[in-house]
């Protein structure tokens, strides 16, 4: 079996971004430096060398700006200062050059389809009343049915309910509406509007004179709207539950082409902070771009656009080594008709993390969220494929994302009770969906300290509580300790670094069985690396002669067992 688009070796100085392993950094959730039960920048700080210890090349920071928290920091009020819940402005600095000084770069969220209702533009609009200039710069208008009572359009919120609120004018009559895709705190901004275009390459400047390495690009396929606004009777999922449902149907709020002008703008402005092309100074950007297909995907990765967009693809892909196959297949192929490369990941702040997910029934669909009431994983099982499905990720050409804590093989907290929950998506469904708090619980790092080590010893507890769980699974524990999963991260990273496995090519192995992923990643030089994931439900045998470089679980003799990865020499 060969791939439909065959995937060649990359060069060895291939630029940074083409191969790096980035580790997403959730700040809330990472380490608390100030005891207030919240993780902050100086937390991660503190933390830094242990990304270092593990070998990742870049780190992502989920939103840290000035924040009413009404989205966990995705509604930005300010986005030139740091909230004071996480630290300051000073507290960046410092964490970007202890980052530079462990050879990590730092990648910085922004989130450009919508502010915080307390946004100063916001505000403003507020208060100037309906077809001022302020109003223009967020999508404002007049409602339908008698005196305006109803919603302009019919569309709904990503996090439940309507997509549209009504404001109260500055006399205090009912006014006009304004629309919001997610939650009622987070109105979209006009990205017709040129101020808007100006102030967002504003903010770009500022960060990356601060020595930023580049953007993650919060919903990115969502800032242009049909100008229109007709009408749409499915509601606006970007991701969650239906699976591929989820995102088959884009309607009218999704993936409109005037994204890929603005983009295109963003790109220029980038690369005249690379002015010699140097390879290893490139900032880059990386679309979060929920689409149907991984052609519409890589559009947002084109050449003058921007560098990588996340394979949402990979992350749903079933456990069935057929589906395997056809995911890579598809990622390579897409990838590299426009000349980038794919990414590859498995969990994020968004969704079920692998560990948990990878323990419910093969095939069953996606939960956005798991709960007490709710089908349980198998824990063991979970665990066993997640370290499977990552070896076999972090063995493919391209780059890789890793979510924080995955390392410890943190499962989901699927026991969190109602009253403890702060995602909109829970409260705004009124608990029909569960919600993303499960995969934001913050990280264990030390078992027999408070908090399990996430903040001082004094300090007030955490913002969503830790599972019992969680103490046998934290750093400390794992560190150093031969088959652990901490240390099968180390190895594998190492390994990855080695045998410069991010910029290889891939050919799929013969022999093996249709149950087995085996393909060969070969470089321009040096041996190539044998990868078999066995999904089978006996075991594999490794070929005579072939050295086991690493393995995601124990072998039996010479044989794989099922739910296991091993890299071969």
């Amino acid at each position: 079996m060969t791939p439909a688009t065959p995937h060649g070796p990359l060069s060895h100085d291939a630029p940074w971004w083409r191969h790096a392993v980035i580790y997403q950094v959730y700040p809330r959730s990472f380490a608390d430096g100030d005891g207030d039960g919240v993780g902050d920048l100086p937390g991660i700080t503190s933390r830094l060398p242990h990304l270092a210890d593990l070998g990742v090349d870049a780190l992502w920071l989920s939103p840290f700006y000035v924040s009413p928290m009404a989205d966990a920091g995705y509604d930005v009020a300010d986005y030139r200062d740091v909230d004071p819940l996480l630290g300051s402005l000073a507290d960046a600095d410092a964490l970007l050059s202890r980052a530079r000084e462990l050879g990590i770069r730092v990648i910085v969220d922004l989130v450009p389809n919508h502010t915080s209702d307390e946004h100063r533009w916001f505000q403003d609009a507020l208060a100037a009343g309906s077809g001022s200039p302020e109003r223009a710069r967020y999508h404002f208008r007049e409602g339908t049915g008698p005196d305006g009572a109803l919603p302009p359009n019919n569309w709904r919120s990503v996090f439940g309910g309507p997509a549209w609120t009504r404001v109260s004018e500055p006399d205090g009559t009912a006014g006009q509406w304004y629309l919001h895709l997610f939650d009622d705190k987070q109105p979209d901004l006009n990205w017709e509007h040129p101020e808007v275009v100006a102030e967002f390459l504003d903010i770009l400047r500022f960060w990356l004179d601060r020595g930023v390495a580049g953007f993650r690009v919060d919903v990115a396929h969502s800032l242009v709207k049909d100008p229109q606004m007709p009408d749409w009777d499915e509601r606006a999922v970007m991701a969650g539950s239906e699976g591929e449902a989820a995102h088959a149907n884009l309607g009218p709020m999704w993936d409109q082409e005037g994204v890929h002008e603005i983009y295109r703008g963003w790109r220029a402005l980038l690369d005249t902070y690379n002015p010699e092309g140097d390879p290893r100074e490139d900032r880059i950007l990386c679309a979060e771009a929920w689409l149907p297909t991984q052609e519409r995907t890589a559009r947002y990765a084109r050449p003058d656009e921007m560098h990588q967009a996340f394979n949402f693809h990979f992350l749903e892909c079933a456990w069935r080594a057929e589906d395997l196959r056809a995911v890579v297949d598809e990622s390579l192929a897409a990838a590299d008709a426009v000349g980038a490369p794919t990414t590859w990941v498995l969990s994020n702040h968004d969704v079920v993390r692998h560990a948990s997910r990878l323990g419910l029934p093969v095939g069953a669909r996606r939960p956005n969220g798991i709960g007490p009431a709710s089908r349980q994983p198998n824990a063991d099982l979970g665990l066993r494929r997640a370290r499977a499905a990552t070896a076999l990720m972090l063995a493919l050409p391209g780059s890789a994302y890793l979510y924080n804590g995955e390392e410890l093989g943190l499962p989901d907290a699927t026991a969190l009770p109602d009253h403890v929950r702060q995602d909109p998506a829970f409260l705004r469904t009124g608990g029909e969906e569960i919600g993303r708090d499960g995969c934001r619980v913050p990280l264990p790092w030390e078992a027999d300290r408070p908090s399990y080590g996430f903040g001082t010893p004094e300090g007030v507890g955490t913002w969503l509580p830790q599972p019992l769980g969680y103490g046998p699974l934290a750093a400390d524990r794992q560190r150093g300790v031969p088959g652990s999963t901490l240390e099968l991260y180390r190895t594998m990273l190492h390994l990855r670094r080695t045998h410069d496995l991010g910029v290889g090519g891939l050919t799929w192995a013969e022999g093996y069985g249709e149950d087995v992923v085996a393909f060969v990643n070969a470089r321009e030089d040096g041996p190539p690396v044998t990868v078999l994931t066995n999904l089978g439900a006996g075991p594999v045998c490794v070929p005579d002669g072939a050295e086991v470089l690493v393995a995601s679980g124990p072998l039996v003799g010479r044989g794989v067992p099922t739910d296991t990865t091993v890299w071969l020499v």
